[in-house]
């Protein structure tokens, strides 16, 4: 065994604590060597052992009779969708590399979860990011979002497969710590998954495969569990660096391994690398490893053995082919111009046992070093944030309504400012079209993409408004969920599952972790009243800089299912015609408070949420769904950041179609213009119907308690005429298109 010992300052600059290292002295029956050091300081960090957020997390829905893998069993989520088809999917985060590093920092979180994904057998068919950064007219700002973008862009695009949606939020919280989530979806035959499980392998060979091992990403999963601050700007070593034409070929031999049924168990190396991929796979399989580090293929000369543990490396995998299989798997990867280099074997007795120049370097119980297992679970003090109680406070009697004059400029205005813009400059750069798949493409409320070879589709959609859950984290945590269900439900597609991201501030901090409970416990009930699984995700604690945290941001992928994916919707109609009529329905209460429309005209992120009644929005989701089962719903357009007013701008923009409007009847029982249009509220749509209809829409909305009210008409004008109680507006789709299209533009070019 290393003989070399640790003290209690070395646990520390390694991020452990005095009471941690104390524990690992106990399992070990001994002080740490340097090379255990580094893997418990790596495993036990909040990016790998969650040790601050386990404990919540195992109070979300989790279960389902569509479950083929639960949260946390394996790298991704699955669920059943008929005909011996899975749908794999996850979403995670790489904020800290991005927050240093933009390019290489998204690329590599695009590359991690694309691994996620095709290590349980899957092929990815589509992916989305969920963006969060600070203003681009700060030239910082701008140098992170368009670095991040065109990462994510050149890697996915190198890998061919479709960007299928997104969002992008811009606020000055998130200048100094970008957000940038990555969520991929892919499909898998039943018979045809693998595991991240070494269970029923004692005696097997375990190899390495994919790119040699260098040291780029050392300290990788630590990095990520501190704050950001002058000095992660020296951290690049931290930022691992990818190859997407590697990823591509390690995608296919992995495939093609695992559908050949040569390959019994596999396991992205990600986070931590070796030390990771050892211990979770052993520990799942209730097992342990022998490995020589010497058999490891380096990149770099006179790698010691702490740092080919904690190398982040991309594009490399441990496997474990079935036995007497060996051979093929070296010769599938050759094929592909891969290493598969053999490291070891599985044992019986549960430890990790990392050897170098014929030394023992480490001897470690591998249940002690994972999620779930020995690895330290807290629940950190709480203490509600004073600015909650003051944002409820707001009157919005204070904000002068703007006169009817003011509202054809503020249309304009609005359509041009960030978080209401096209987006796309963003997802232009993007693959859109490879693969054949895309149905409702990026730009609409949710993308819908078809399963190659069937009739089905998979809609999909990320949502968060960080707003709402900095002014009120339980309700705008739910508010997240309805919104992306009610995303998914405007393409035809019936909500299936979720993932989530958690990005929030430095959890020891008694405000943060308040938050981050209360957004939990919020997507958690949310997700139980539509009956949905959460199958697993990420958390991101840290992102923070001196300035304070970032706006708290639960980010939901979720994922739909529609049997015919032909009769998916797109926003406006596939016809357009004077026939159709426009017909706004759910529980329409906007309020300006909260609002995008009141931080971009007043400068105010305060006020109280729109309702959120649970029981509405999900009878507005079940009602649209029943209705488009009828063949009665054309198209939807679900409200939500804007507004009124922005969404039915969106749908004439989007559809390069005229409308009539007439909004008399509502501005009745609004009490303010600027509410009427711009304000927001929950359970709500914009359905386009055939005016035969009519009728027997507004029944099925009756019957559910809701309203369902005719407030315009498609026309061929190409103009948005509006008709109020005190005038009329009308404005050319071409000036709003202009200004539409005018918001990021100078960002990109």
């Amino acid at each position: 065994m290393e003989k070399t010992q640790v003290t209690l300052n070395d646990a520390k600059e390694h991020g452990l604590t005095e009471d941690e290292f104390n524990e690992i002295n106990k399992i070990l029956g001994r002080v740490p060597n340097s090379t255990e050091l580094g893997i418990f300081s790596a495993m036990w960090s909040e990016h790998c052992s969650y040790k601050n957020s386990i404990l919540q997390l195992k109070t979300l829905p989790t279960k389902s009779d569509k479950l083929l893998a639960a949260a946390g069993e394996e790298n991704a989520g699955a669920m059943d969708i008929g005909d011996n088809l899975a749908l794999v999917f996850k979403i995670e985060s790489h904020n800290h590399p991005t927050a240093v590093e933009p390019y290489q920092g998204a690329a590599t979180g695009v590359g991690g979860i694309m691994r996620d994904i095709f290590t349980m057998g899957a092929r990815p068919i589509t992916s989305l990011n969920s963006l969060r950064f600070g203003e681009p007219t700060e030239s910082r700002n701008k140098y992170l979002l368009t670095r991040a973008v065109k990462g994510i862009g050149d890697y996915g695009n190198s890998l061919g497969i479709a960007v299928g949606g997104g969002e992008l939020f811009i606020h000055p919280t998130f200048t100094k710590n970008p957000l940038v989530n990555a969520m991929t979806i892919g499909i898998a035959k039943h018979d045809e998954m693998a595991s991240a499980s070494t269970k029923g392998m004692v005696g097997n060979k375990v190899y390495i495969v994919g790119a040699t091992t260098g040291r780029d990403g050392i300290h990788g999963a630590s990095f990520a569990s501190k704050d950001l601050s002058k000095e992660s700007e020296e951290k690049r070593s931290a930022v691992q660096v990818g190859d997407p034409f590697m990823e591509k070929l390690l995608m296919e031999a992995s495939l093609e391994a695992i559908q050949k049924k040569v390959l019994v168990g596999i396991q992205d190396m990600g986070a931590a690398g070796i030390s990771c991929a050892t211990s979770e796979m052993s520990a799942k399989g209730k097992t342990g490893m022998d490995v020589d580090l010497d058999k490891v293929p380096l990149r770099e000369a006179g790698m010691n053995a702490y740092e080919i543990m904690l190398s982040e490396s991309q594009e490399r995998m441990l496997v474990i082919p079935e036995l007497g299989k060996e051979e093929e798997l070296i010769a599938i990867f050759q094929k592909w111009g891969l290493h598969s280099s053999e490291i070891g074997s599985v044992t019986a007795d549960g430890m990790i046992r990392i050897r170098k120049d014929g030394v023992l370097k480490s001897e470690i119980p591998a249940d002690c070093l994972v999620l779930g297992g020995g690895a330290p679970r807290y629940l950190r003090e709480v203490k509600r944030p004073t600015y909650l109680d003051d944002a409820l406070k707001f009157d919005e009697s204070y904000i002068k309504p703007p006169a009817l004059t003011e509202i054809k400029e503020t249309l304009i205005k609005f359509l041009a400012s960030w978080n209401v813009s096209s987006r796309r400059p963003v997802y232009e750069q993007y693959d859109t079209e490879v693969g054949l798949v895309k149905v409702v493409p990026p730009g609409e409320d949710g993308g819908l993409v078809r399963i190659p070879g069937t009739k089905k589709g998979i809609a999909v959609a990320t949502d968060c408004n960080s707003r709402y859950t900095y002014l009120d984290p339980y309700q705008g945590a739910a508010i997240a969920v309805f919104e992306s269900a009610r995303n998914v439900a405007a393409t035809g597609a019936t909500p299936y599952g979720v993932t989530n991201n958690l990005n929030f501030g430095n959890p020891y901090i008694p405000e943060n972790y308040y938050v981050f409970s209360e957004c939990v416990r919020g997507l958690g009930d949310a997700c139980r009243f539509l009956e949905l699984p959460i199958t697993g995700g990420n958390v991101s604690f840290y992102n923070e800089s001196p300035e304070g945290p970032v706006f708290p941001t639960p980010t939901i992928g979720m994922v739909g299912v529609i049997d015919d994916v032909a009769r998916g919707i797109k926003t406006f109609p596939k016809q357009l015609d004077s026939s159709i009529s426009l017909v706004l329905v759910g529980e329409f209460k906007p309020t300006i408070s909260a609002s995008e429309y009141l931080y971009v005209f007043h400068k105010k992120d305060t006020g109280k949420l729109p309702e959120v009644s649970f029981a509405k929005e999900k009878a507005t989701i079940e009602t649209l769904l029943k209705l488009h089962g009828l063949g009665l719903v054309q198209a939807a357009k679900d409200l939500s950041i804007g507004g009124l007013l922005i969404a039915l701008s969106k749908i004439a923009i989007l559809g390069n179609v005229g409308i009539q409007l007439d909004l008399k009847a509502l501005q009745k029982r609004v009490n303010r213009l600027d509410s009427l249009l711009f304000g927001e509220t929950g359970a709500s749509f914009i359905l386009s119907v055939k005016t035969k209809d009519l009728d027997q829409i507004k029944k099925h909305f009756s019957d559910a308690q809701l309203s369902a009210e005719l407030i315009g008409k498609y026309e061929s004008t190409g103009a948005l005429d509006l008709a109020l109680n005190d005038g009329n507006l009308s404005w050319k789709i071409e000036d709003l298109r202009k200004s539409f299209e005018s918001g990021l533009e100078s960002t990109f070019q």
